[in-house]
């Protein structure tokens, strides 16, 4: 109970605090070096589980959106090294979220896209500056998680002719938040609001109070491209590696399923990247 409490007080900090820096003025137009310019995090990043919902075998590509309908995001994530404070090149950033109203592609179970679908699903690899960036929408929600975006990074990965990568080992397992205000905002519009899941609060998502430290913000920096919010927003990052780890092991067995040419196939036996429990949560 002490260790949840003082997971609950560092979320706190920065549940109260805004991350909306559209004061800046930044656009999709603004160089990564200014995004990240002023950038002194070097904190290691907790790491978390991987959920039930990860898939192997998805496409290097920046636009993950493939029709699906939403507020565009386009999000910029700096990957740098614990110890150096240096960008770190030439990683995968393998990214995944639900849609609008909180099904995920890839997948067959209920409620979900199917094992043929890819949607808000790929891979990136960090440039010189330890950079990637997506062009997605945002997330939705469901049962029993807030909004959130999952990432694995993995290092010494083999780019293949299909436009897929193979081998790697896990530096990361990792999920991204969004503050409360924009998440309601978002809310609003549809098709969000047409999702009739009941909405989980930070305060009883178990698996959050694992990504939040005293030194590490989970949430990302966010300015919305225009007063209409559906004409999108950019958001931004910075994650910092510990380079000698290796969480291959929290990987291995842990798909629900790999996509091939032909389309999914489900990974039979999977533990699907459930932990043998999280007493604050269901579903990650």
């Amino acid at each position: 109970m002490a260790h949840q409490k003082r997971d609950l007080e560092n979320l706190a900090i920065y549940t109260n605090r805004t991350h909306n820096a559209t004061g800046l003025g930044y656009s999709l137009d603004t160089p990564e070096e200014t995004i990240f310019g002023s950038n002194n995090t070097c904190a290691l990043v907790p790491e978390t589980t991987i959920g039930p919902y990860y898939v192997t075998g998805e496409f290097i590509r920046q636009d993950i959106t493939e029709g699906q309908s939403g507020i565009p995001m386009h999000i910029d994530i700096q990957f740098v090294d614990m110890n150096t404070c240096e960008g770190v090149p030439a990683i995968a950033a393998d990214v995944w979220h639900c849609n609008s109203t909180g099904s995920y592609s890839g997948v067959d179970a209920t409620g979900e896209g199917g094992l043929n679908t890819t949607f808000l699903r790929g891979v990136q690899i960090s440039d010189d500056s330890g950079v990637v960036a997506f062009d997605s929408l945002f997330p939705g929600h469901y049962d029993d998680r807030v909004t959130h975006f999952h990432l694995v990074v993995q290092s010494n990965v083999t780019a293949l002719p299909n436009d897929t990568y193979t081998g790697g080992e896990t530096l990361h397992i990792g999920q991204l938040y969004f503050d409360d205000t924009l998440i309601q905002a978002v809310e609003a519009t549809s098709p969000y609001s047409t999702n009739a899941i009941p909405f989980t609060s930070w305060e009883i998502d178990g698996w959050m109070l694992e990504e939040a430290t005293s030194d590490y913000d989970p949430f990302v920096e966010y300015v919305q491209l225009s007063e209409n919010l559906e004409d999108g927003i950019l958001a931004w990052i910075t994650v910092a590696l510990d380079l000698s780890s290796n969480h291959s092991a929290n990987v291995t067995n842990s798909a629900a399923a790999h996509y091939y040419e032909g389309g999914g196939v489900a990974v039979a036996n999977s533990d699907k990247g459930l932990p043998p429990s999280n007493p604050n949560a269901s579903t990650p």
